[in-house]
C-alpha cells in the first residue's frame, strides 16, 4: 500500500468485536482474567492496553519496524531508549541535538555512568574519531534541531555496523512519511509524537519503533518497568491525528518552501536554514534519503533586537514551545528548545540570540509572508 493508504489502514483500524471504524478508548486499569491457569492477553494497563496497542502497531507499520511503543512524552521515549545502556557505556550524539536530549544525557544519565560525546555528525570522519572501545550507539537527528543539519544516515549506519553499535534516530521533524531510518539500516527510531504525528497541539506523547525482535523485547522490558506509558485517551487522539499526517505535511512543507525563499531574499535575514533550499549544504543528501524538506525552518536575523521585534509583532504564528501543529509556531531556541545547553556552547554551535525557528502550519502562505513582513518592517 502507498503511505496515504497505510495511514488509514495499518491493520488495526477497526474494532474486532463491534466493527467500529474507530478504535475504542479502553479507559480501564485492569482486566478480568479468564482463569488462574489461562490468563488473558491483557492484565494491567501499564503492561498493555488495547487502545495503546493499536497505536503501537500503527507506528511499527509506518516506520517499517517489528514493534512500536507509546510513551507519555517524547522525552519519556528518548529516556527509555537510553535505559538500554549500562554504566560505563558511551554514546556518540549529534552536536546540535534537541536541548531536552542534551539535558537528560548531561544531567541525569551521566549520574549513572553513561557518557556522551557531542560531535558534528554531518562529518562521518568526526563520528569515526569519536567512537571509543566502550561506545555502544550513535544517536542522530537529521535534520537537526534547530540548525537543520543533514547527517548521512546510510553512512552513519555503516560506521555503526563496523563497530557493532546501535543507531538511534530522532525522526520527529520528518515523520515516517518523509523519512524512514529503519529502512536505511537504523535500529531504533524515536518520535516526539506531540509534534507532527499528533499535529494539533492537544496532546503530549512519544513513540519508539524498533527494527528487530531482540531489541524490541529489551525496549518492552524498559517500558513496562518504568511505566511511563501513554494513556488510552491520548493514544486515541494521536491515532486520529496521524490519519491526516500526509495531507497536512504536504501543505505545510509547500508553504514552508515559499517562506524560506522569501526570507532568503530579505535584507534583514542573514541566513535561512531549510533543507529545501538548493544552497543548503545538505540539500542533495537530504533529497536522497528523504521524500521532502519538511515544514520547519530556522532563520538568523541581523541583530538580536530585530529577532525580539519579530517575536513581539507577529500575529499569526504562536510564540510558543513545540512545533508540528496545524497552526504555525515561532520559537526562540536560546530560551526555549535549547535553554538547557550552556550559552557558550549554544553560541559555538551557531544557536545565537538572533536565531528564530518557525514551524509552518496550515495558514495561507501569503498571509504568513505578509505577517512576517510587517513584523520585520515595524521600526
Amino acid at each position: 500500500m502507498q503511505f496515504s493508504t497505510k495511514l488509514l489502514h495499518p491493520g488495526c483500524e477497526t474494532d474486532q468485536v463491534t466493527g467500529a471504524v474507530s478504535v475504542p478508548i479502553y479507559q480501564v486499569s485492569t482486566f478480568k482474567q479468564p482463569s488462574v491457569d489461562h490468563p488473558g492477553e491483557y492484565d494491567y494497563a501499564r503492561s498493555g492496553n488495547p487502545t495503546r496497542r493499536a497505536l503501537e502497531e500503527t507506528i511499527a507499520q509506518l516506520e517499517g519496524g517489528v514493534k512500536g511503543f507509546a510513551f507519555a512524552s517524547g522525552m519519556a521515549a528518548i529516556s527509555s531508549v537510553f535505559c538500554l545502556f549500562n554504566t560505563g557505556d558511551h554514546l556518540v550524539v549529534c552536536q546540535d541535538v534537541y536541548g531536552g536530549t542534551y539535558r537528560v544525557l548531561t544531567r541525569l544519565f551521566n549520574r549513572f555512568g553513561i557518557q556522551a560525546t557531542f560531535v558534528d555528525t554531518t562529518d562521518l570522519d568526526k563520528i569515526r574519531r569519536a567512537i571509543r572501545d566502550n561506545t555502544r550507539a550513535l544517536y542522530l537527528e537529521t535534520p537537526s534541531n534547530p540548525l537543520m543539519k543533514i547527517t548521512d544516515l546510510a553512512g552513519a549506519v555503516g560506521l555503526a555496523r563496523e563497530r557493532g553499535l546501535l543507531t538511534i534516530v530522532d525522526n520527529t521533524f520528518m515523520t515516517p512519511y518523509l523519512q524512514r531510518p529503519l529502512e536505511l539500516g537504523a535500529d531504533i527510531v524515536v518520535h516526539s509524537a506531540t509534534k507532527f504525528l499528533g499535529g494539533h497541539s492537544d496532546l503530549v506523547a512519544g513513540l519508539v519503533a524498533v527494527k528487530e525482535e531482540r531489541l524490541a523485547r529489551e525496549v518492552g522490558f524498559v517500558q513496562n518497568s518504568l511505566g511511563a506509558v501513554l494513556g488510552p485517551q491520548d493514544s486515541w487522539l494521536l491515532m486520529r491525528g496521524m490519519k491526516t499526517l500526509q495531507v497536512r505535511l504536504d501543505r505545510e512543507q509547500e508553504t514552508a518552501g515559499k517562506i524560506a525563499e522569501w526570507l532568503a531574499g530579505r535584507p534583514e535575514v542573514t541566513r535561512v536554514y531549510y533543507p529545501g533550499l538548493i544552497d543548503h549544504p545538505g540539500y542533495g543528501l537530504h533529497r536522497r534519503q528523504a521524500k521532502g524538506p519538511g515544514a520547519v525552518l530556522s532563520f538568523e536575523l541581523s541583530t538580536p533586537e530585530l529577532a525580539w521585534q519579530v517575536m513581539e509583532r507577529v500575529q499569526l504564528p504562536a510564540l510558543a514551545v513545540s512545533l508540528g501543529a496545524v497552526e504555525s509556531i515561532l520559537s526562540y531556541p536560546v530560551t526555549m528548545s535549547h535553554a538547557a545547553i550552556p550559552p557558550a556552547e549554544r553560541h559555538a554551535l551557531g544557536i545565537t540570540d538572533s536565531l528564530l525557528r518557525l514551524s509552518v502550519g496550515l495558514e495561507d502562505a501569503d498571509d504568513l509572508v505578509a505577517d512576517l513582513a510587517q513584523a520585520l518592517e515595524a521600526l
